[in-house]
């Protein structure tokens, strides 16, 4: 992981003297030889932080499937076009499962998640901002593994009452994650390298989605206690990345005991140092919501969260309920789009850094053509792959490929709110993934609805209404998103009708500058970088 960061992140900070940008700082690649600076710790925890937090999401998705009573629709003559069992291994701890729960309570139990998880967003997100996220990301993952681990014990004893219960509160839990994450990122992720390293703190989802699904399969299948077994080495996880996130990072480079000043300096004229707690105004609530670039992200992060909240809830569903794998293969192919998903952000997050940092296309232009790939791509694919009847092999490749397609939104605009503004990162994330993630509560439960006999006819229709909502939404971010840095990123300079480049402000608190960030040719850039190496 370490020598992939020194691979692919040379040659991403050219003297660019039209745009301003960072220079490569050599003397700290000399200094780092053999070890690794510390905003890559933050970013490999980050990572951890969301795989460990989507393995505990979606780890029910899986093991629902086992959990409840599976009623054969070709015995039973519901549906004459059902495809054949691929085998006929099944679940041998509990082959007929325990729960008797329809579609729609089980739609009901999925979606309970997201009931908690949009309620902390928007608070998380502010907490972030104002005492740092070390903490707000932290005990949030804690809190989650708790539940986690107790998700047997409610299922058993409780029932779906009690089940759905302790799915709200893990939802709570996970609510200020990725707030959390994107106040952080703002602070340790200087503006050349957010493609790559957001892409890759990003990724976490996906991976957590591989190995949540994956290993969920194996578990239930091979261990002596089955699908409880996927909880409580999901829950244990989520416990051991809570000790090592504590130890290991920190809020921001200024309170980091560890740094060396090499990159602290780096950090700092690439970024700024705004203390959160003093030097930031209050947000700008009223100019955000009159803000067309915030709208158009809201709009595409909806479009996004319906067709992947779809997918990662109900694909094992309809795997299982359609495609009839078994749980051992359901396990297995439903990881695999994640798998593309995850090396299709990656790869697509080091081409966007380099078209914008050598002047190919503006950031505004890569935001909507990467977020149009990951939207136009997989809703052709899940359509296609709807009319591929029971050929198991055009199915999972078609699937495959459009989810793959969806990594292009790291790149695209899961990184824009760090372009609109640095300053209300935390909060930009807060609103538009708690917005989107409303998406999380309809989803499950209008599968459930639309899919009662869990015909290929009647996901089929499920599948054109995630297309329609990916074109339209779609169509609003091109029309509305922008990669321009916002005039509200700093009220002060606004209120005073200032939009000049590399002007400061003084806070009325500390009488510290405010660094200000300014955007004219659309690449990110610092006000008072250097130009050369010998400033850092």
């Amino acid at each position: 992981m370490v020598s992939y960061f020194k691979k692919n992140l040379q040659g991403l900070d050219p003297i660019n003297e039209k745009t301003r940008l960072l220079p490569p700082a050599p003397m700290m690649r000399q200094r780092y030889q053999g070890c690794i600076a510390q905003r890559y710790v933050v970013a490999i925890m980050g990572f951890l932080a969301i795989a460990n937090a989507y393995t505990m999401r979606i780890c029910l998705s899986t093991a629902i499937t086992e959990m409840v009573v599976h009623r054969d629709r070709n015995e039973s003559h519901l549906d004459p076009d059902a495809c054949p069992s691929s085998s006929v291994s099944n679940n041998k701890h509990e082959p007929h499962g325990r729960f008797d729960w329809d579609e729609e309570t089980q739609g009901l139990i999925l979606s309970s998640f997201f009931w908690g998880y949009v309620i902390t967003h928007l608070p998380g997100g502010m907490l972030a901002e104002k005492f740092g996220g070390k903490y707000a990301l932290g005990l949030g993952i804690l809190s989650t593994a708790i539940f986690t681990l107790l998700t047997p014990l409610a299922a058993i004893h409780g029932g779906a009452g009690w089940l759905i219960a302790v799915r709200f509160i893990e939802g709570l839990g996970e609510g200020s994650t990725f707030p959390a994450i994107n106040a952080i990122l703002a602070h340790w992720v200087p503006p050349q390298q957010r493609g790559i390293l957001g892409s890759f703190v990003f990724a976490g989802s996906q991976i957590g989605t591989v190995v949540g699904t994956a290993l969920s399969g194996v578990l239930i299948q091979y261990s002596s206690i089955g699908w409880p077994s996927v909880f409580y080495l999901f829950g244990a996880l989520g416990v051991l990345w809570f000790i090592a996130w504590t130890l290991l990072c920190y809020n921001d480079p200024q309170s980091h005991p560890f740094i060396s000043d090499e990159e602290k300096t780096f950090l700092e004229k690439s970024i700024g140092g705004i203390d959160n707690k003093k030097d930031v105004p209050p947000v700008p609530w009223r100019e955000m919501a009159k803000s067309v670039p915030l709208w158009g992200l809201i709009f595409a992060q909806i479009g996004h969260d319906w067709g992947f909240f779809t997918l990662v809830t109900d694909l094992p569903k309809y795997f299982k309920d359609v495609m009839r794998f078994n749980i051992f293969e359901n396990g297995f192919l439903t990881a695999l789009p994640y798998v593309v998903m995850w090396l299709c952000s990656m790869g697509s997050g080091w081409l966007c850094d380099h078209l914008i940092t050598w002047g190919y296309i503006s950031t505004t232009v890569a935001r909507k053509i990467f977020t149009t790939i990951a939207s136009v791509g997989p809703g052709i694919g899940i359509i296609a792959a709807s009319y591929a009847g029971c050929d198991r092999t055009s199915v999972v490749a078609l699937l495959t490929l459009g989810t793959g397609l969806m990594g292009t939104f790291y790149p695209g605009m899961k990184v824009n709110a760090l372009d609109l503004s640095p300053n209300y990162a935390g909060t930009l994330m807060a609103i538009v993934n708690g917005i989107g993630a409303l998406t999380g509560i309809v989803t499950p439960y209008l599968v459930g609805v639309l899919t009662p006999d869990s015909t290929i006819l009647q996901w089929r229709e499920v599948f054109w209404i995630v297309f329609g909502v990916f074109l339209v939404t779609n169509l609003l971010f091109i029309f509305m998103g922008s990669g321009e840095l916002q005039p509200w990123n700093n009220p002060l300079t606004m209120k005073q009708g200032t939009e000049e480049a590399g002007k400061s402000e003084t806070s009325s608190k500390t009488g510290k500058p405010i660094e200000i960030y300014h955007n004219k040719t659309l690449t990110l850039k610092k006000v008072d970088i250097c130009l050369n190496t010998s400033c850092l």
